[in-house]
């Protein structure tokens, strides 16, 4: 290949060196394994930069880790939200930490803490699995999933269609006039 990326065609090893020379460049392997083997002239320095710099994207882009807090006394629609947040984080590939806490004398019930966050594990099971059983450490309980491969992904709570929203506050702001 060119400096440009045109290709060159198939060449004698000796002819690609005296092109690469001839433009002032590098003649650089990038797929030795194929048949005939893939070169590229172009300058080493530029080339190895330009291979960091993609490592460096690569990396950027792994699984985040997302935090959902509950509190015991949660109310219902709220452990909805919630748990719709914790779908979308595992639908993005984040993994997401379930925390609990405890204030003041909820600490003497940590077994409804514990129910809570196993109901939280069982209704996110369809889009994840258990990478960190609850733990208790200290006022808090804590939890991270980590989403299944996205073809067994299964959402179980949806959020709100937005039609029924627009709907709904149309037929309010017309029952007010």
């Amino acid at each position: 290949m060119g400096t440009s990326g045109q290709q060159l065609g198939v060449m004698k090893l000796s002819d690609a060196l005296r092109e690469a020379q001839g433009r002032g460049l590098d003649l650089v392997e990038v797929a030795p394994t194929a048949n005939p083997p893939v070169c590229k002239i172009v300058s080493l320095g530029k080339f190895r930069y330009d291979l960091s710099k993609h490592d460096k994207d690569k990396k950027a882009g792994g699984a985040r880790l997302k935090e959902i807090k509950f509190r015991v006394n949660i109310d219902e629609h709220d452990y909805l939200t919630k748990v719709r947040h914790g779908e979308e984080f595992l639908e993005r590939g984040n993994k997401v930490r379930v925390q609990l806490q405890f204030r003041g004398r909820e600490m003497a019930h940590q077994e409804f803490g514990m129910q809570l966050v196993h109901k939280v594990r069982d209704d996110l099971s369809g889009m994840s699995q258990v990478e960190m059983e609850p733990k208790i450490t200290g006022r808090n309980i804590t939890m991270t999933l980590t989403p299944l491969p996205a073809n067994r992904r299964k959402r179980r709570f949806m959020p709100p269609p937005k039609e029924e929203k627009s709907a709904a506050a149309d037929s309010q702001n017309g029952s007010k006039s």
